[in-house]
């Protein structure tokens, strides 16, 4: 429900936390199987075929900005739709063989061509939707790009997959946490099931977890996973702040129905996508880039 102004009403300041999962409405086994399966199609893509893994994260962001495409329409925002799928998979491609340089000139030209492909429309309209359109470039063609240089690497298949249990532990050590202890929301107002003991849970689990890669996979100094570890709790969680405050800004539930249990792709993309810069500067800062 939306007030008349256009905007989600406000949590009240004073209803308590929910804890993380506990009465979201989820149908469980639904979302574990949901799961199962995208990280079976994960792992099975890395040891057969490097680049096969971003065929499947194409595919899968160019249905996210479909779901995004649908919302922002809800609110009559127009995005330049073929010029951000271009982009999106243009853009990974470039990452992925010819690196940051070649990144960065395509996302240079989706940016033209998002200017252009939208003036055929007329000038109604024209900065709320080309802004839309940028934003859409920023967050999901950009951070694609950085996932794909991560994948670039010699240990490439490595990097991604603690990358994506970095991004992972995050729920479930909020989740853990939040189901026993959690009663402190951290921003009521944008996702009140969100609370700082669970945020305390996520960071003790990416921790440990972060430590344990970077020793037992990188063969490197352990500090340098926690510090991982703990950025990365950071980035997750803002990630799932901003993906909630765009949802209730656009006045829906999920971005769709794609994955049962779960909602649209992008809701299970959301800590993800913003995950991608950071792990891979951090990647690049300890690892080097390639």
């Amino acid at each position: 429900m939306t007030s008349p102004s256009g905007e989600s009403p406000p949590v009240p300041p004073d209803q308590p936390a929910v804890h993380e999962g506990g009465r979201s409405g989820r149908n469980l086994p639904a979302a574990i199987a949901s799961g199962v399966v995208l990280g079976a199609l994960v792992i099975l893509s890395l040891i057969w075929f490097k680049w096969l893994f971003g065929v499947l994260a194409a595919v899968a962001l160019c249905i996210a900005l479909h779901e995004l495409t649908v919302a922002f329409a809800g609110r009559d925002i127009r995005v330049a739709r073929t010029p951000l799928y271009a982009t999106t998979v243009a853009t990974m491609l470039c990452a992925y063989v010819w690196g940051p340089e070649a990144m960065l000139a395509c996302l240079g030209a989706g940016v033209v061509a998002v200017l252009l492909w939208r003036i055929r429309r007329g000038t109604e309209g024209y900065v709320r939707d080309v802004t839309a359109s940028m934003f859409l470039i920023g967050y999901i063609a950009l951070m694609a790009g950085f996932a794909m240089l991560m994948l670039a690497a010699a240990d490439g298949p490595w990097r991604i997959v603690v990358f994506i249990l970095l991004t992972i532990g995050n729920d479930i050590g909020g989740y853990a946490t939040g189901v026993l202890f959690g009663k402190h929301p951290i921003a009521p107002q944008i996702s009140p099931k969100k609370s700082w003991e669970g945020f305390a849970g996520s960071l003790v689990v990416q921790c440990l977890m972060g430590v344990a890669a970077f020793i037992w996979i990188f063969d490197a100094p352990w500090w340098e996973g926690l510090v991982m570890g703990a950025v990365l709790t950071v980035t997750a969680t803002a990630g799932d702040f901003a993906e909630s405050a765009i949802k209730r800004d656009l006045g829906v539930k999920d971005m769709g129905t794609f994955l049962p249990g779960h909602g649209g792709i992008m809701d299970r993309l959301d800590s993800l996508v913003i995950n991608a810069f950071a792990a891979w500067a951090l990647f690049a800062l300890f690892l080097g880039s390639s």
